[in-house]
Protein backbone atom coordinates (compact mmCIF):
# COMPACT_ATOMS: atom_id res chain seq x y z
CA UNK A 1 0.00 0.00 0.00
CA UNK A 2 1.30 3.44 -0.92
CA UNK A 3 2.67 5.52 1.96
CA UNK A 4 0.72 8.54 3.18
CA UNK A 5 3.05 11.50 2.81
CA UNK A 6 2.65 14.13 5.52
CA UNK A 7 6.16 15.59 5.25
CA UNK A 8 5.04 18.73 3.41
CA UNK A 9 2.36 20.18 1.16
CA UNK A 10 5.09 20.56 -1.48
CA UNK A 11 4.87 16.83 -2.33
CA UNK A 12 1.57 17.10 -4.21
CA UNK A 13 1.42 15.98 -7.84
CA UNK A 14 -0.22 18.15 -10.53
CA UNK A 15 -3.77 16.98 -11.17
CA UNK A 16 -5.41 16.33 -14.53
CA UNK A 17 -6.64 19.91 -14.89
CA UNK A 18 -3.15 21.27 -14.30
CA UNK A 19 -1.55 18.84 -16.73
CA UNK A 20 -4.10 19.75 -19.39
CA UNK A 21 -3.54 23.47 -18.82
CA UNK A 22 0.23 23.00 -19.06
CA UNK A 23 -0.05 21.03 -22.29
CA UNK A 24 -2.30 23.65 -23.89
CA UNK A 25 -0.68 26.79 -22.46
CA UNK A 26 -0.23 29.78 -24.72
CA UNK A 27 3.38 30.87 -24.25
CA UNK A 28 5.90 33.53 -25.22
CA UNK A 29 9.24 34.86 -24.04
CA UNK A 30 8.69 36.17 -20.54
CA UNK A 31 11.94 38.18 -20.51
CA UNK A 32 10.37 40.27 -23.27
CA UNK A 33 7.09 40.36 -21.33
CA UNK A 34 5.46 38.28 -24.09
CA UNK A 35 4.14 35.25 -22.22
CA UNK A 36 0.36 35.78 -22.02
CA UNK A 37 -0.21 33.01 -19.49
CA UNK A 38 2.37 34.48 -17.11
CA UNK A 39 0.84 37.93 -17.51
CA UNK A 40 -2.61 36.53 -16.71
CA UNK A 41 -1.28 34.79 -13.60
CA UNK A 42 0.49 37.92 -12.42
CA UNK A 43 -2.59 40.07 -12.95
CA UNK A 44 -4.97 37.70 -11.18
CA UNK A 45 -2.62 37.15 -8.27
CA UNK A 46 -1.92 40.86 -7.84
CA UNK A 47 -5.67 41.43 -7.69
CA UNK A 48 -6.11 38.62 -5.14
CA UNK A 49 -3.40 40.15 -2.95
CA UNK A 50 -4.60 43.73 -3.36
CA UNK A 51 -1.35 44.89 -4.97
CA UNK A 52 -0.67 46.95 -8.08
CA UNK A 53 1.24 44.24 -9.90
CA UNK A 54 3.22 41.05 -9.40
CA UNK A 55 6.06 38.96 -10.82
CA UNK A 56 6.26 35.19 -11.24
CA UNK A 57 9.33 33.52 -9.70
CA UNK A 58 10.46 29.88 -9.66
CA UNK A 59 10.48 29.55 -5.86
CA UNK A 60 9.35 31.13 -2.64
CA UNK A 61 12.95 31.58 -1.56
CA UNK A 62 13.70 33.65 -4.65
CA UNK A 63 10.56 35.69 -4.08
CA UNK A 64 11.48 36.35 -0.46
CA UNK A 65 15.07 37.26 -1.29
CA UNK A 66 14.10 39.65 -4.07
CA UNK A 67 11.60 41.28 -1.70
CA UNK A 68 14.24 41.74 1.00
CA UNK A 69 16.73 43.08 -1.53
CA UNK A 70 14.17 45.67 -2.63
CA UNK A 71 13.45 46.88 0.89
CA UNK A 72 16.56 46.67 3.06
CA UNK A 73 19.71 48.61 2.05
CA UNK A 74 23.06 46.86 2.29
CA UNK A 75 24.67 46.87 5.74
CA UNK A 76 21.34 47.15 7.55
CA UNK A 77 19.43 44.75 9.78
CA UNK A 78 16.23 42.89 9.03
CA UNK A 79 14.04 42.48 12.12
CA UNK A 80 12.21 39.16 12.02
CA UNK A 81 11.13 36.23 14.17
CA UNK A 82 13.91 33.86 15.26
CA UNK A 83 12.12 30.97 13.55
CA UNK A 84 11.43 32.82 10.29
CA UNK A 85 11.83 30.88 7.07
CA UNK A 86 14.01 33.66 5.64
CA UNK A 87 16.51 32.95 8.45
CA UNK A 88 16.36 29.19 8.94
CA UNK A 89 15.78 27.77 5.47
CA UNK A 90 17.17 30.15 2.87
CA UNK A 91 20.89 29.37 3.04
CA UNK A 92 21.94 32.73 4.47
CA UNK A 93 20.89 34.33 1.20
CA UNK A 94 20.00 37.74 2.61
CA UNK A 95 23.59 38.16 3.80
CA UNK A 96 25.29 36.42 0.88
CA UNK A 97 23.30 38.11 -1.88
CA UNK A 98 22.21 41.45 -0.45
CA UNK A 99 24.44 42.33 2.49
CA UNK A 100 21.55 42.25 4.97
CA UNK A 101 22.07 41.13 8.55
CA UNK A 102 19.17 39.38 10.30
CA UNK A 103 18.25 40.51 13.81
CA UNK A 104 16.17 37.62 15.11
CA UNK A 105 13.52 38.27 17.75
CA UNK A 106 11.93 35.81 20.15
CA UNK A 107 8.20 35.13 20.19
CA UNK A 108 5.64 32.74 21.61
CA UNK A 109 3.82 31.90 18.39
CA UNK A 110 5.93 33.27 15.54
CA UNK A 111 4.94 36.94 15.72
CA UNK A 112 7.20 38.99 18.03
CA UNK A 113 5.44 41.45 20.33
CA UNK A 114 5.38 45.12 19.41
CA UNK A 115 7.56 45.86 22.44
CA UNK A 116 10.22 43.50 21.08
CA UNK A 117 10.34 45.32 17.75
CA UNK A 118 10.57 48.62 19.60
CA UNK A 119 13.39 47.34 21.79
CA UNK A 120 15.56 46.26 18.86
CA UNK A 121 14.96 49.23 16.58
CA UNK A 122 18.40 50.62 15.72
CA UNK A 123 18.63 54.12 14.20
CA UNK A 124 21.30 55.25 11.77
CA UNK A 125 24.44 56.73 13.25
CA UNK A 126 27.06 55.34 15.60
CA UNK A 127 28.49 51.83 15.42
CA UNK A 128 25.35 49.71 15.57
CA UNK A 129 23.92 48.20 12.40
CA UNK A 130 20.82 50.29 11.60
CA UNK A 131 17.44 48.70 11.08
CA UNK A 132 16.58 48.53 7.39
CA UNK A 133 13.31 46.61 7.19
CA UNK A 134 10.97 44.15 8.92
CA UNK A 135 9.73 40.75 7.75
CA UNK A 136 6.68 38.86 9.02
CA UNK A 137 5.47 35.36 8.10
CA UNK A 138 1.80 34.35 7.74
CA UNK A 139 1.12 31.44 8.11
CA UNK A 140 4.22 30.79 10.21
CA UNK A 141 5.78 27.48 9.22
CA UNK A 142 8.01 26.76 12.22
CA UNK A 143 5.38 27.96 14.68
CA UNK A 144 3.16 25.17 13.41
CA UNK A 145 1.18 27.00 10.76
CA UNK A 146 -0.08 29.72 13.12
CA UNK A 147 -2.04 32.60 11.60
CA UNK A 148 -2.14 36.31 12.43
CA UNK A 149 -5.11 38.55 11.73
CA UNK A 150 -5.25 42.32 11.32
CA UNK A 151 -5.54 42.94 15.07
CA UNK A 152 -2.07 41.39 15.53
CA UNK A 153 -0.52 42.82 12.37
CA UNK A 154 -1.68 46.43 12.49
CA UNK A 155 0.32 47.61 15.56
CA UNK A 156 3.54 46.30 14.02
CA UNK A 157 2.78 47.83 10.62
CA UNK A 158 1.97 51.13 12.35
CA UNK A 159 5.31 50.95 14.19
CA UNK A 160 7.08 50.38 10.87
CA UNK A 161 5.27 53.29 9.22
CA UNK A 162 6.13 55.64 12.11
CA UNK A 163 9.78 54.72 11.74
CA UNK A 164 9.85 54.80 7.91
CA UNK A 165 10.67 51.09 7.74
CA UNK A 166 9.38 48.94 4.85
CA UNK A 167 7.87 45.54 5.68
CA UNK A 168 8.02 42.28 3.71
CA UNK A 169 5.40 39.56 4.11
CA UNK A 170 6.45 35.96 3.64
CA UNK A 171 2.99 34.77 2.72
CA UNK A 172 3.99 31.40 1.31
CA UNK A 173 0.72 30.02 2.72
CA UNK A 174 -1.26 33.25 2.87
CA UNK A 175 -4.09 31.40 1.14
CA UNK A 176 -4.34 29.06 4.15
CA UNK A 177 -4.18 31.99 6.55
CA UNK A 178 -7.05 33.76 4.79
CA UNK A 179 -9.24 30.65 4.91
CA UNK A 180 -8.46 30.00 8.57
CA UNK A 181 -9.25 33.62 9.51
CA UNK A 182 -12.29 33.80 7.21
CA UNK A 183 -10.92 36.84 5.42
CA UNK A 184 -9.27 37.62 2.09
CA UNK A 185 -5.60 37.40 1.13
CA UNK A 186 -5.78 41.08 0.21
CA UNK A 187 -6.95 41.97 3.72
CA UNK A 188 -3.94 40.16 5.21
CA UNK A 189 -1.51 41.68 2.69
CA UNK A 190 -2.71 45.26 3.18
CA UNK A 191 0.00 47.61 4.41
CA UNK A 192 2.98 45.43 3.44
CA UNK A 193 5.46 46.80 0.93
CA UNK A 194 6.23 43.46 -0.70
CA UNK A 195 4.32 40.17 -0.49
CA UNK A 196 5.51 36.72 -1.50
CA UNK A 197 3.01 33.90 -1.98
CA UNK A 198 3.45 30.30 -3.19
CA UNK A 199 1.38 28.26 -5.60
CA UNK A 200 3.33 25.05 -4.91
CA UNK A 201 2.32 24.53 -1.27
CA UNK A 202 -1.29 24.50 -0.13
CA UNK A 203 -2.64 25.28 -3.59
CA UNK A 204 -0.96 22.20 -5.06
CA UNK A 205 0.80 23.53 -8.16
CA UNK A 206 3.99 21.70 -9.15
CA UNK A 207 6.19 24.80 -9.01
CA UNK A 208 6.08 28.56 -8.74
CA UNK A 209 5.61 31.57 -6.47
CA UNK A 210 4.83 35.26 -6.86
CA UNK A 211 6.17 38.56 -5.58
CA UNK A 212 3.60 41.36 -5.43
CA UNK A 213 4.17 45.06 -4.80
CA UNK A 214 3.94 48.46 -6.47
CA UNK A 215 4.68 48.87 -10.17
CA UNK A 216 7.87 50.74 -9.40
CA UNK A 217 9.19 48.04 -7.09
CA UNK A 218 8.26 45.17 -9.40
CA UNK A 219 10.07 46.89 -12.28
CA UNK A 220 13.20 46.85 -10.12
CA UNK A 221 12.41 43.31 -8.97
CA UNK A 222 12.60 42.07 -12.56
CA UNK A 223 16.19 43.29 -12.76
CA UNK A 224 17.02 41.59 -9.45
CA UNK A 225 15.37 38.37 -10.64
CA UNK A 226 17.74 38.36 -13.61
CA UNK A 227 20.69 39.06 -11.30
CA UNK A 228 19.68 36.08 -9.16
CA UNK A 229 19.48 33.80 -12.20
CA UNK A 230 15.70 33.73 -12.43
CA UNK A 231 15.06 35.22 -15.86
CA UNK A 232 12.43 33.01 -17.51
CA UNK A 233 11.48 32.27 -21.09
CA UNK A 234 8.41 30.26 -22.19
CA UNK A 235 7.40 29.76 -18.59
CA UNK A 236 3.69 29.83 -19.33
CA UNK A 237 3.75 26.03 -19.19
CA UNK A 238 4.35 26.41 -15.44
CA UNK A 239 2.21 29.48 -14.94
CA UNK A 240 -0.73 27.59 -16.44
CA UNK A 241 -0.68 25.08 -13.59
CA UNK A 242 -0.31 27.89 -11.07
CA UNK A 243 -3.38 29.59 -12.58
CA UNK A 244 -5.45 26.45 -12.04
CA UNK A 245 -4.16 26.29 -8.48
CA UNK A 246 -4.97 29.95 -7.83
CA UNK A 247 -8.46 29.75 -9.30
CA UNK A 248 -9.58 26.44 -7.81
CA UNK A 249 -7.14 25.39 -5.08
CA UNK A 250 -8.33 27.75 -2.37
CA UNK A 251 -11.81 26.23 -2.21
CA UNK A 252 -10.57 23.07 -0.53
CA UNK A 253 -8.01 24.44 1.93
CA UNK A 254 -10.47 24.27 4.82
CA UNK A 255 -10.62 20.50 4.27
CA UNK A 256 -6.84 20.28 4.76
CA UNK A 257 -7.16 22.24 8.00
CA UNK A 258 -9.87 19.91 9.24
CA UNK A 259 -7.76 16.83 8.48
CA UNK A 260 -4.79 18.33 10.34
CA UNK A 261 -6.97 18.88 13.39
CA UNK A 262 -8.13 15.25 13.23
CA UNK A 263 -4.51 14.09 13.31
CA UNK A 264 -3.68 16.50 16.16
CA UNK A 265 -6.61 15.20 18.23
CA UNK A 266 -5.46 11.60 17.71
CA UNK A 267 -1.89 12.48 18.66
CA UNK A 268 -3.16 14.09 21.87
CA UNK A 269 -4.42 10.65 22.93
CA UNK A 270 -0.90 9.21 22.74
CA UNK A 271 1.10 9.51 26.00
CA UNK A 272 4.37 9.32 24.04
CA UNK A 273 3.91 12.79 22.53
CA UNK A 274 3.17 16.35 23.58
CA UNK A 275 0.87 18.43 21.39
CA UNK A 276 -1.58 21.29 21.87
CA UNK A 277 -4.32 20.54 19.29
CA UNK A 278 -5.87 23.98 19.75
CA UNK A 279 -2.77 25.56 18.18
CA UNK A 280 -3.30 23.76 14.85
CA UNK A 281 -4.74 26.70 12.91
CA UNK A 282 -4.15 25.45 9.38
CA UNK A 283 -2.64 22.42 7.64
CA UNK A 284 0.58 22.23 9.70
CA UNK A 285 1.03 20.62 13.09
CA UNK A 286 4.02 20.15 15.38
CA UNK A 287 4.42 17.73 18.27
CA UNK A 288 7.21 16.78 20.63
CA UNK A 289 8.18 13.16 21.14
CA UNK A 290 9.03 12.30 24.74
CA UNK A 291 12.43 10.71 25.31
CA UNK A 292 12.45 7.12 26.54
CA UNK A 293 15.55 7.68 28.70
CA UNK A 294 18.40 10.05 29.46
CA UNK A 295 20.44 8.79 26.52
CA UNK A 296 17.52 9.18 24.09
CA UNK A 297 18.52 12.46 22.45
CA UNK A 298 16.64 12.21 19.14
CA UNK A 299 13.29 10.55 19.84
CA UNK A 300 11.64 12.37 16.94
CA UNK A 301 13.89 10.59 14.46
CA UNK A 302 12.89 7.24 15.92
CA UNK A 303 9.22 8.22 15.74
CA UNK A 304 9.51 9.12 12.06
CA UNK A 305 11.32 5.87 11.31
CA UNK A 306 8.67 3.77 13.05
CA UNK A 307 5.86 5.73 11.39
CA UNK A 308 7.46 5.16 7.98
CA UNK A 309 7.52 1.43 8.64
CA UNK A 310 3.75 1.71 9.15
CA UNK A 311 3.19 3.66 5.95
CA UNK A 312 3.08 7.22 7.33
CA UNK A 313 5.74 9.79 6.35
CA UNK A 314 6.48 12.71 8.68
CA UNK A 315 9.59 14.84 9.19
CA UNK A 316 11.54 15.68 12.31
CA UNK A 317 12.72 19.26 12.65
CA UNK A 318 15.44 18.92 15.25
CA UNK A 319 15.46 15.27 16.26
CA UNK A 320 12.80 15.84 18.92
CA UNK A 321 9.93 17.79 17.36
CA UNK A 322 8.00 16.34 14.44
CA UNK A 323 5.99 18.15 11.78
CA UNK A 324 3.02 16.86 9.83
CA UNK A 325 1.35 18.68 6.93
CA UNK A 326 -1.94 17.84 5.25
CA UNK A 327 -2.59 18.67 1.61
CA UNK A 328 -4.68 17.96 -1.45
CA UNK A 329 -3.22 14.49 -1.99
CA UNK A 330 -4.15 13.33 1.53
CA UNK A 331 -7.80 12.31 1.50
CA UNK A 332 -10.04 11.86 4.56
CA UNK A 333 -9.77 8.11 3.90
CA UNK A 334 -5.99 8.36 4.06
CA UNK A 335 -6.25 10.20 7.37
CA UNK A 336 -8.46 7.35 8.60
CA UNK A 337 -5.40 5.14 8.10
CA UNK A 338 -3.11 7.62 9.85
CA UNK A 339 -5.16 7.98 13.04
CA UNK A 340 -4.62 4.51 14.56
CA UNK A 341 -0.90 4.74 13.81
CA UNK A 342 -0.38 8.06 15.61
CA UNK A 343 -2.62 7.09 18.52
CA UNK A 344 -0.60 3.98 19.32
CA UNK A 345 2.94 4.54 18.06
CA UNK A 346 5.39 4.35 20.97
CA UNK A 347 7.98 7.07 21.33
Amino acid sequence: MEAIDLRSDTVTKPDAAMRKAMAEAEVGDDVYGEDPTVRRLEEETAEALGCETAMFVPSGIMGNQIGLRLLAPRATELLCDERAHVVLFEMGAMSALSGIQPRTLGSVDGLPALETFEKWLSPHGGHRVPTGALALENTHNMAGGRVFGRARLEPILDFARRNALPVHLDGARIWNAAVALETSPAALARGFDTVMACFSKGLGAPVGSILASSRERIAEAREIRTLFGGALRQVGVLAAAALVALRYGRARLADDHAQARRIAAALAENPAVEIAPETVDTNIGFFRVRASGEDDLRPGERWCRLARERGVLMSTIDGVNVRFVTHRDVSPEAVDRVLPVVRALAG
